[in-house]
């Protein structure tokens, strides 16, 4: 799981024009936070068919993504997710899931119909994921790509369940962090000359109309997290700059 490239994908004209806030983004990078990881990526799209197929297209397309995609998968004319699934992970290959027929057709009777039992139509290969609230069907395909109800009460519980299968085992990270009375420029040598498995953020802030800058080295390697560290600390000395240490980024 150490090249793994997590996004979320959040559905929802109702969360851009502001009449509900948004809580997936927060959850999930919490949640990915516990296990060692980190979003590589998160959108936040309008209830639209082309938006919608090319943004998974887009996703699909990054090196070992994982997918955790929200909204858009109810029974109404404005839940395209499903239909665009299909068109861009399936080639446009959709079918009634008989699994999810049976559970609509269970839970609701003669009121899955006309219009809940739509929501039996899935992407071929789709296999269901568990609502613990309704049961109303969610799914996921090729273990990678996973939709879910745009209600977190529904969703979030099934990023818990899906990050434990994924992730068995939490990747440790190493961070160190410091600010410093200056600006971030004197850092661009060093920061062009970081190895590879390192992470590094230049964060400048203004106080009171003087210059400071946070930066922070992460690595999996504690060892490479600290060597890349010395070097900013080393710039710092070179340039009799002050700086504090700070306990986390």
């Amino acid at each position: 799981m150490s090249n793994t490239r997590f996004f979320t994908l959040i559905i929802g004209t109702e969360i851009l024009n502001r009449r509900r806030e948004d809580a997936h983004f927060d959850f999930v990078s919490k949640a990915l936070a516990k296990k060692g990881h980190k979003l590589s990526g998160s959108f936040v799209i309008e209830d639209d068919p082309e938006l919608i197929i090319q943004t998974i297209k887009f996703i699909a397309s990054q090196p070992n993504s994982i997918l955790f995609s929200f909204g858009g998968i109810g029974s109404t004319p404005d839940d395209h997710t499903r239909k665009c699934a299909s068109i861009a992970l399936r080639n446009g290959d959709f079918m009634v899931h008989k699994e999810a027929k049976k559970i609509i057709e269970d839970k609701l009777g003669k009121d899955a119909y006309p219009h809940p039992i739509k929501m039996a139509e899935l992407p071929k290969g789709a296999r269901l994921l568990d609502n613990p609230v309704n049961k109303m069907p969610a799914f996921s395909l090729d273990e990678r790509y996973f939709f879910m109800p745009g209600f977190p009460q529904m969703s979030h519980p099934m990023i818990v369940k899906i990050l434990d299968k994924l992730i068995q085992h939490k990747k440790e990270i190493y961070r160190y962090t410091l600010s410093a009375k200056c600006k971030e420029n004197i850092f661009i040598e060093t920061m062009e000359n970081m190895p590879k498995g390192v992470e590094f953020s230049s964060l400048p802030k203004l106080i009171d109309n003087k210059w400071s800058v946070s930066i922070s080295v992460a690595s999996d390697d504690n060892t490479l997290a600290k060597d890349a560290f010395s070097m900013y600390i080393n710039v710092l000395k070179k340039a009799n700059i002050p700086y504090t240490l700070e306990d986390r980024a």
